[in-house]
């Protein structure tokens, strides 16, 4: 009796525990995000901890392949944090393809997280290229400037798996060998280039966000409504309904009046009365 006793108590205490331990880990009691980065650089840069506990290391490439520069250190990044600047400040570029492996020896779900900011051109169309991932394309045509502007802090965050020997990653699957190949893809506009990159387990609710950026979230929320105007139904003759009228656009004021349209008689009164007064005048000095 006493051994079914303890067995039952064992079994109880189990249980708890297993539900407490979920419980922590809902909480955010389980691996903090530092734990869960199994990778990361400072591409061009040197060692780093960020705010979040993540220690980039100093870039392994150094010396060996493409070539690293600092000219961000001489502005301020917007949309990162002031002691974390750098990871955006600091980048490796080359004039053809290049890339970064990463040991992966554990099943499951990751994340890549690669950082970006464009520090040199200011206009689009400018620096444009292509990221693999073990020859997936998992960002086509970035361009940086387009999507964030000058000196501003980007985020590109590609989730993928690894299970049975195959890694998945945009409904794209392909054999994975114990490492992952991200390359950065040589495009017609400059060359590819990047500021930092990490490597984590998790899923993308586990990415820290960049800071706001008020003008981007004003373009995201025009592109969404734009998408949403082009699934409303219009009135009969292809028209839109005035329903349809996005909200952020900004009305224009009344027309401005034409000025050639305008009523002018009243400046031909005093062309008139000079006109008059004159053929009579040169009539009496040509009888004189």
């Amino acid at each position: 009796m006493e051994r079914v006793t303890v067995l039952l108590v064992s079994g109880l205490c189990v249980a708890v525990w297993s539900l407490l331990a979920d419980h922590c880990w809902a909480d955010g009691g389980g691996p903090n995000l530092a734990e869960r980065v199994i990778w990361a650089v400072n591409a061009g840069g040197e060692a780093h901890t960020d705010m979040h506990g993540i220690y980039f290391k100093k870039d392994p490439l150094e010396g060996k392949l493409g070539k690293a520069s600092d000219y961000g250190m001489r502005l301020p990044i917007l949309r990162s944090s002031p002691e974390d600047q750098v990871l955006y400040q600091t980048e490796r570029y080359n004039e053809d393809t290049f890339g970064y492996e990463v040991p992966i020896r554990e099943e499951g779900d990751y994340i890549l997280v690669m950082k970006y900011a464009e520090v040199y051109f200011a206009q689009s169309q400018q620096k444009v290229f292509d990221v693999r991932l073990n020859d997936h394309v998992v960002v086509k045509d970035l361009d940086i400037f387009d999507r964030v502007g000058h000196s501003t802090a980007h985020d590109e965050i590609v989730p993928f798996s690894i299970r049975r020997g195959k890694l998945s990653v945009q409904g794209e699957v392909s054999t994975f060998n114990g490492k992952l190949t991200v390359e950065f893809v040589k495009g017609y506009y400059d060359n590819p280039k990047v500021c930092a990159l990490y490597v984590m387990k998790g899923t993308l609710d586990d990415v820290p966000k960049l800071q706001p950026h008020p003008g981007l979230e004003k373009r995201e929320e025009i592109e969404e409504e734009e998408e949403e105007e082009e699934t409303e139904p219009r009135e009969e003759g292809g028209k839109k309904s005035a329903s349809t009228v996005p909200k952020y656009r900004v009305q224009s004021g009344p027309r401005t009046p034409n000025p050639y349209a305008a009523d002018n008689s009243s400046l031909m009164y005093p062309v008139l009365v000079a006109f008059g007064v004159f053929i009579p005048t040169l009539f009496c000095l040509c009888r004189l």
